[in-house]
């Protein structure tokens, strides 16, 4: 089991539901899908992209497994294992598991007098995964098969990953329907400061990955986490690094003070939605991007 048993009730009691034998995949109902079922907003992801909300399935295949221990990650960094251990469940068990407990998840939504019963209906059968939810997804040792099972069951994938795995990216035989690159400082000193990595050359392979990015035929996204007084400052060298991987999308978006994080960092770290629109545009000109979408209460900039 990836969890000890205390880990995982402590997930589980904040949302998580495991599933397979394994204890390394889960699911999780996202906020702006318990929005999207009453009506109450989308994710600014249906807004960017035009995914839908209520048919969005939030999931991880490794969950304690990650490189890095960012310091604005809202999870408890004292779970997370640098390296792979033992067995791992197939793609379709992980797959079938994650719809069905998100099913089951939103189920109490029948008995709300304001949930939309069309989207309720229609969130039985998600459209998109996002492979995102917690941990390094290329760590998973199928996550190659498991794109590929998404993508057989009609799904869009969106695959987030912090490019420490380059090998994994570089092997793909199924591309997810975008791939979202982390990118969290413009040099090497501030990237281990923020992101805490766990191996010795992490800078190297995040740039390896960039630079890789752009043989990817499906479209690919740059995601920039603003740290206020940490990472929001050279961005000429956010720009020479995002030029390199050359994507369809950058987004720039400020770090939320929320979960663990708040261990780490305070509100005073969280930028204003201004502040996130003016340095994005700083890297806008530098990348000669433009800014073509925004969601205020996210603070998040789109720039193609």
């Amino acid at each position: 089991m990836a969890f000890t048993k205390e880990e995982q009730a402590k997930l589980e009691y904040s949302g998580y539901r495991f599933v397979g034998e394994h204890g390394h995949a889960a699911a999780k109902i996202c906020h702006w899908t318990k929005k999207s079922m009453l009506n109450e907003g989308v994710c600014y992801k249906e807004k960017f992209y035009g995914i839908e909300s209520h048919r969005c399935l939030q999931m991880a295949p490794a969950i304690p497994f990650c490189h890095q221990k960012c310091s604005f990650c809202w999870r408890d960094l004292s779970q997370t294992r640098t390296e792979w251990e033992g067995d791992s469940d197939d793609p379709k068990t992980i797959i079938e598991g994650a719809i069905a407990a998100q099913n089951n998840l939103l189920c109490g939504f029948g008995g709300n007098p304001k949930a939309d019963k069309k989207k309720l209906e229609e969130s039985k059968r998600p459209t998109n995964a996002a492979i995102s939810l917690a941990g390094e997804p290329t760590l998973y040792p199928e996550i190659d098969e498991l794109i590929g099972e998404f993508n057989r069951q009609d799904f869009t994938t969106f695959l987030v990953t912090n490019g420490m795995y380059v090998e994994k990216l570089a092997n793909l035989e199924n591309e997810p329907y975008q791939l979202y690159v982390s990118l969290d400082a413009p040099d090497e000193k501030t990237y281990v400061d923020v992101c805490n990595p766990q191996i010795n050359d992490g800078w190297t392979r995040l740039n390896d990955t960039l630079e890789l990015m752009n043989s990817f035929d499906s479209r690919t996204a740059v995601r920039t986490t603003c740290v206020k007084g940490k990472n929001m400052f050279d961005a000429e060298g956010y720009g020479k690094l995002i030029n390199k991987a050359n994507p369809k999308f950058i987004e720039i978006k400020a770090y939320m003070c929320v979960g663990s994080s708040r261990e780490r960092l305070t509100l005073d770290n969280m930028p204003s939605f201004d502040e996130v629109v003016n340095f994005a545009q700083e890297i806008a000109d530098y990348t000669g991007r433009e800014l073509t979408n925004e969601s205020e209460i996210s603070r998040v900039v789109l720039l193609e």
